[in-house]
């Protein structure tokens, strides 16, 4: 039971976001100074695991002076070339962060977390594309069932597409574009290392991607010593440190297929807070909308459990 709470409480550590990055905007902040502070209280949260976790290893290591351990490689022992790899599969996530969040100026969070969730289908196509290989039937039905809710969820069968900012929306499909190429990636991407050093390098990657586009002079204009700290460290807690932590601790004993399930508890919470927070407003067939884009993410390792459970 810890294991899936660990995993559902990772997922739903996401659904904060949106609402932290609006509250910022409202106070006046860019979106280069939001998603650089957060990739920056992310990396330092990131490195110093990562650091406590490297000396625990040598420590154990050196105790137990090599013999007969089971031993993990230590941080120091990973080549450049890995280090560079793990770096290029977290700037994805940067890119999902920054296309995300400049969605947030043009259209609600309630909306933009539920475009940031067609995810679930593009990466299969993707994946079908790149393995050149058609999904199966279940897949076709998986994904009519996610296209149904996301028209309720949006508000688009209620009301029609005039209200929608047609950039805040090609900005959320865009951003779930990105996500599905880094779980695609990171997946991937030298596996064997220790998740902790994984994260640590990649959240590394993405901070340096974010620099580049948006030099950091929050750092040096006085910025930082503002509100803006407080939403930084809320976004890297929530959004670059807590979920990739829990995740490690949990997805090894419950399994991909079901933490899949547990992580769209994502998408509830962050319209929960977009309601109750930011006043937005939810009606009920969007709430059904939302309902029916979970029942679709669970949908196919429901069957899948189903038909294992069967042949036993």
């Amino acid at each position: 039971m810890k294991y899936i709470l660990s995993v559902f409480l990772g997922a739903a550590s996401y659904g904060i976001l949106s609402t932290i990055v609006v509250l910022a905007y409202g106070n006046g902040y860019e979106l280069g100074e939001v998603v650089g502070s957060q990739l920056l209280t992310g990396f330092i949260l990131a490195w110093a695991l990562a650091w406590f976790m490297n000396w625990r290893k040598k420590r154990s290591t050196g105790a137990n002076n090599g013999v007969g351990a089971n031993r993990v490689k230590t941080m120091s022992e990973l080549t450049w070339k890995q280090r560079l790899i793990l770096m290029a599969a977290g700037m994805p996530t940067a890119i999902t962060g920054l296309l995300y969040y400049q969605s947030l100026r043009y259209i609600p969070a309630s909306l933009a977390i539920i475009l940031l969730f067609q995810f679930t289908w593009i990466g299969v196509l993707i994946q079908a594309v790149g393995q050149r290989k058609r999904p199966n039937g279940i897949m076709f039905f998986t994904i009519a069932i996610l296209f149904g809710g996301t028209m309720l969820a949006a508000g688009i069968i209620e009301q029609g597409t005039g209200k929608f900012n047609v950039m805040g929306v090609i900005l959320g499909l865009l951003s779930a574009v990105s996500y599905s190429l880094f779980i695609l990636f990171s997946g991937k991407a030298v596996p064997a290392v220790h998740p902790v050093y994984r994260s640590a390098w990649m959240i590394t990657g993405g901070m340096v991607l974010v620099f580049i586009l948006f030099p950091p002079t929050f750092l040096f204009n006085g910025l930082i010593m503002g509100d803006l700290m407080l939403y930084g460290f809320l976004l890297g807690m929530f959004g670059a440190f807590i979920p990739p932590v829990l995740f490690a601790v949990g997805v090894p004993h419950i399994g991909e297929g079901m933490a899949g399930i547990l992580g769209a508890s994502e998408l509830p919470v962050a319209v929960l807070l977009s309601s109750f927070v930011l006043n937005e407003h939810v009606s009920a067939l969007q709430w059904i909308g939302v309902i029916v884009v979970l029942i679709g993410i669970a949908l196919p390792e429901l069957l899948k459990r189903r038909r294992r459970l069967s042949l036993q």
